[in-house]
């Protein structure tokens, strides 16, 4: 049985959007290399998405081990140029997936402050 209790639905209109745990949700199959990522199907909406939606890794086409190796590289001041010639792929690559990365830590700010307690 899969773990999905980190997941959540993602549509919005769905009245258990963003709630993780409330079991909501299954896995439809799996796709990509070696069938390694899942397809998750929301029960109360219908909803179909792919558990690396609304991540830098969504839709990217590299070895998970590579892109991640792009993003430690950019995370740790290394140009784009340069991440692109040490992990040996395209600097539009490595800027794609910086830009993917920035706009995904920028929600997952918000979404982390938005629940934080408030200080007197």
């Amino acid at each position: 049985m899969d773990d999905l209790s980190r997941f959540c639905c993602l549509n919005t209109n769905c009245p258990d959007h963003g709630k993780r745990g409330v079991e909501n949700l299954t896995v439809t199959f799996r796709y990509g290399p070696n069938k390694s990522r899942r397809m998750l199907r929301c029960r109360t909406c219908q909803d179909r998405f792919s558990e690396r939606k609304g991540t830098a890794l969504f839709d990217c086409r590299l070895p998970p081990e590579k892109a991640l190796s792009v993003l430690e590289h950019i995370a740790e001041g290394c140009g784009v140029r340069q991440t692109g010639r040490l992990c040996k792929v395209n600097r539009n690559t490595v800027g794609r997936l910086s830009r993917l990365e920035g706009r995904h830590s920028h929600d997952r700010h918000d979404e982390v402050v938005a629940f934080s307690p408030e200080h007197p």
